[in-house]
């Protein structure tokens, strides 16, 4: 160069683009499924539109990977990041159970499309409040999320739809539009529940590990062989759900014996003096 003068790479700011590009492919993926939904004219295209979101679920996961291995993570990617979900898992689903089957529901069919939306953005805007440290900055995740996390709701759907596919067309009948109308119901809200799921972040190996992978693999296999591989999605994300389910019920007496120490202990505290364990 002519003055001498050489620019400096700056090499955080190259690497803080690249897991945002990947989240806003996730987007175009949500957003690809919605199209393709509103134009389907066969379970071939609903199983396309499905798809998608199979594909969108899979850049929400490198995203994050990518953050943490090139130590990105910021306020800003956790923004955009619940922004790219609520297209891909709130809206994307949406459209697409509605447009599959829903639809034969009229108003009703409409409303409860629009409620899986509703409370996927209600879940992430709580998610990003409790994420957040004193700074701005997200915060290292913990053993378990309050709510359903929106992609394992999304999941559900969207493993219907395949497994629709893969039974040719038998799950979209009018007579099963009912029973996917509750199914949406549910997971709406699972999502604003307080149910605490488990994150697997601080996975160990070790016995318990070991048996629930077992059981995983072998309940999958016997799926699989007594119905079709397609179902196999389905049962593996509500044994999710319903291990988060379990494990809140089974805790439930703790937890309420400790809130009522918690109480007698205000009530107990000098007028004028806060507890020094204050309740949330």
């Amino acid at each position: 160069m002519t003055t001498g003068l050489r620019r400096r790479l700056n090499l955080k700011k190259t690497l803080f683009l690249l897991p945002n590009m990947i989240t806003l492919t996730s987007i175009f993926c949500g957003f690809d499924s919605i199209r393709t939904s509103s134009h389907a004219t066969s379970d071939d295209d609903y199983y396309k539109a499905a798809l998608l979101i199979v594909f969108a679920m899979f850049f929400d996961t490198l995203d994050g990977r990518v953050a943490r291995a090139t130590k990105t993570q910021s306020a800003f990617g956790l923004q955009i990041d619940s922004l790219a979900d609520v297209v891909s898992f709130g809206v994307a689903p949406s459209i697409l159970v509605y447009e599959w089957t829903l639809n034969r529901l009229g108003t009703t069919g409409l409303l409860v499309s629009f409620l899986f939306t509703a409370c996927g953005a209600v879940r992430l805007a709580r998610f990003n409040v409790l994420s957040m440290g004193e700074e701005g900055k997200p915060q290292k995740p913990g053993k378990y999320i309050v709510g359903l996390p929106i992609p394992g709701a999304a999941g559900i759907l969207v493993a219907i739809v395949v497994a629709n596919h893969a039974a040719a067309g038998a799950m979209g009948r009018a007579e099963y539009a009912g029973v996917i109308l509750g199914v949406t119901i549910g997971l709406s809200f699972l999502m604003v529940s307080t149910i605490r799921f488990r994150s697997f972040k601080d996975v160990k190996l070790n016995l318990r590990t070991v048996l629930f992978v077992l059981f995983a693999v072998g309940s999958s296999v016997v799926v699989s062989t007594q119905t079709k591989p397609a179902f196999v999605l389905i049962w593996l994300i509500s044994v999710y759900v319903m291990l988060g389910i379990f494990e809140t019920l089974w805790n439930l007496p703790g937890r309420l014996r400790e809130r009522a120490a918690l109480a007698r202990e205000a009530a107990a505290a000098p007028s004028g003096r806060p507890s020094s364990h204050p309740t949330e």
